[in-house]
């Protein structure tokens, strides 16, 4: 059994490409380099693309060199650290008409893109995918984005107690969510409206159904809220990393979300999404583990 892995992290984007903006942020490159640490020291071949060298066409090549290469029994993991955005649905697949996506240096590639790139993984490969993004998909943040960022702040600072009953968490003052603003995203979207609606077309309405591989996506937080930048790392990343603590971590990738979630504010809430082919064998399997747990089925 082989384990592949890319690692994504984008400090910045071509300001060229985005009118301006240029996305800074301190700790996603030091995200992918901390993943690509992890991925070689679990046994993975892993690849590495940061900032300007983490284009569209780069990143949807190699996840598509992954899936001519992994066979049945395979683990790919794809780690990826940077801005969330969100660009116009044109299929009809998504209720808030929106689609989620990563902000790569030279354009934004859309979840529609990564479900069909999920899709061409053979049967019985594993996929992990550990995002450390903003995917906001609710009307909320589509109106008085900055008072419901005010809002959180307030409530993490301590005016309000945690969600489990203990200390609140604090939100350092110089806190930043990784998530496209709201200006930049309507540019970007009406100056690449073609561009987005072409993908959008290739990709297809690719459903869950149409996906034979198992992936298991584990993200930043919930479509209604935002992942935070740190000084040195962004927050969800910072504590699986807590967490795994280089290896000595035992149980399940279930057992893995449950306490990085138990150790994140109640403003920033990991999701756990498997898609495609259920395994629940993998689910349980201890984490960044590329040989399979017995009586797993790798056969396609």
């Amino acid at each position: 059994m082989t384990g592949y892995s890319l690692h994504i992290g984008l400090n910045r984007v071509d300001p060229d490409a985005y009118g301006g903006w240029d996305g800074k942020l301190n700790g996603c490159v030091n995200d992918a380099n901390a993943m690509l640490r992890l991925a070689t020291a679990t046994g993975f071949q892993p690849v590495q693309l940061l900032d300007a060298a983490a284009t569209s066409q780069a990143v949807i090549t190699q996840i598509g060199a992954y899936a001519r290469t992994a066979v049945a029994g395979d683990l790919v993991l794809l780690t990826y650290s940077g801005h969330g955005g969100q660009v116009g649905d044109i299929d009809g697949d998504e209720p808030d008409q929106q689609d989620e996506t990563w902000v790569l240096f030279d354009r934004q590639v859309l979840d529609d893109e990564l479900r069909r790139m999920y899709a061409q993984f053979a049967a019985g490969v594993r996929v992990l995918v550990i995002s450390d993004s903003c995917h906001s998909g609710t009307v909320i943040r589509d109106v008085e984005r900055d008072a419901v960022l005010q809002q959180e702040r307030e409530h993490d600072l301590g005016l309000e107690t945690g969600a489990r009953g203990g200390p609140p968490a604090v939100l350092p003052p110089a806190a930043v969510a990784r998530v496209m603003p709201r200006g930049v995203a309507e540019k970007d979207d009406k100056a690449r409206r073609a561009t987005y609606e072409f993908v959008q077309s290739l990709a297809g309405a690719t459903t869950d159904q149409d996906v034979s591989a198992s992936v298991l996506l584990i993200s930043g937080c919930q479509d209604d809220q935002y992942s935070y930048d740190g000084p040195v790392n962004g927050e969800f990343t910072g504590t699986l990393l807590r967490v795994w603590d280089e290896g000595a971590f035992a149980g399940s990738y279930v057992d893995l979300h449950r306490k990085v979630l138990d150790q994140m504010p109640s403003r920033q809430q990991p999701n756990f999404f498997p898609m495609g082919t259920p395994d629940e064998a993998f689910l349980a399997q201890q984490p960044f583990a590329i040989t399979p747990p017995a009586g797993a089925t790798t056969a396609s």
